[in-house]
């Protein structure tokens, strides 16, 4: 795949429908957080040290590459435009503490979009690997795969009694955070959503929006994952995990199932009403937009719509965030009147089955 790509296709192949329990889990994902030795934190690194940890990470990028099996893009994360920046973030190739310091800041990511290392965010490097559906045993085998390459040729942070020393104190330990991203509208009209947060914190697991930690919960999209590593093995945190998935999947399914059965005509209209706004909207919100998806999506794997697949939901959700509209516009100065407008103009494209270019975009 081209570098282009990682700014200008709104498809992810570890996002959407195609993995086991794909009705409600649209991607898993693992993070392994590893530092150097003998470099402070990146947060408390001056200029030549973070840029001795960027040259100790390009040092090992051929044997990760071998490692992983595939091509590697290497990003200068200074070198972009702040809206290509922007575009990383919204499709989770980058986190949004990378770009927020882009100096001295990098990023290998994967010919397949699964996996990407982040150099000298919170932690020297973090390792990301993801993949569609219930699934992190996966993901985590790639990020080992990363991991051990890197640990092959450099010494990392680890203390016998510690574990993997981390710029954060809740990852110490393994340095793993492992989460599992689930569209749950059934809970969320059911007004069962409250109780799932608390029975998840109970379990050590925090719930929180599509972006991580601070971010608004929109589209009935929710990531949960654990909260804890120190004392705890990887197959430990993955299976506490993926049991807590396992429930809150049950769950979801059981209030769909009372939603279709006790209110199946005014949630059908809803459905039908969500979708023929999407389909002849002029102009559309960020977050209206993240709304009608859902219900566009519920009203898919509910059999009440045959109008568009599970896999236009992943596009869609990518493909509506502002900046990869200011990017596919070349314009990042476009206004919110705009921005709008073009959000409205590439979901009807998208659901016509049309692809998005800089060169074809309305």
């Amino acid at each position: 795949m081209a570098v282009s790509d990682l700014y200008r296709d709104y498809r992810l192949s570890w996002f959407g429908s195609e993995g086991e329990a794909g009705d409600v889990v649209l991607a898993s994902r693992v993070r392994l957080a590893r530092n150097f030795a003998r470099l402070p934190f990146p947060n408390r690194a001056d200029h030549q040290q973070l840029a001795e940890a960027q040259n100790r990470a390009a040092s090992v990028f051929s044997r990760i590459e071998e490692m992983a099996g595939q091509a590697f893009d290497a990003v200068q994360i200074d070198a972009l435009t702040q809206m290509e920046r922007e575009v990383l973030a919204e499709k989770q190739l980058v986190s949004r503490s990378l770009i927020q310091n882009p100096a001295y800041r990098s990023a290998y990511i994967s010919s397949d979009r699964k996996c990407s290392v982040l150099v000298n965010e919170d932690d020297h490097l973090r390792i990301h690997a993801m993949a569609s559906g219930l699934d992190l045993r996966t993901p985590l085998e790639a990020a080992f795969r990363v991991d051990d390459a890197v640990e092959e040729k450099l010494d990392v942070a680890f203390d016998e009694k510690m574990g993997y020393l981390t710029s954060c104190p809740t990852n110490l330990g393994t340095g793993l955070r492992a989460t599992v991203l689930l569209h749950l509208p059934g809970l969320v009209y059911t007004r069962n959503m409250n109780n799932i947060i608390n029975i998840s914190q109970q379990l050590g697991l925090s719930v929180r929006g599509l972006y991580g930690e601070g971010s608004e919960t929109v589209g009935n999209i929710f990531a949960v994952s654990n909260q804890l590593t120190l004392g705890f093995t990887e197959q430990a945190i993955i299976e506490n995990l993926m049991n807590a998935a396992t429930q809150i999947i049950d769950n979801e399914r059981r209030a769909r199932k009372a939603l279709a059965m006790t209110s199946k005509e005014r949630l059908e209209d809803a459905i039908w009403r969500s979708y023929g706004v999407l389909k002849y909207a002029r102009s559309l919100g960020e977050s209206e937009v993240l709304e009608l998806i859902s219900k566009v999506r519920l009203g898919l794997d509910l059999g009440f719509l045959h109008e568009a697949t599970a896999e236009r939901f992943s596009e869609l959700l990518f493909a509506s965030r502002p900046s990869y509209l200011k990017n596919l516009a070349g314009n990042d100065n476009l206004s919110q009147t705009e921005i709008d407008r073009k959000r409205a103009a590439v979901v009807r494209q998208i659901l016509s089955g049309g692809a998005q270019t800089q060169e074809n975009s309305p």
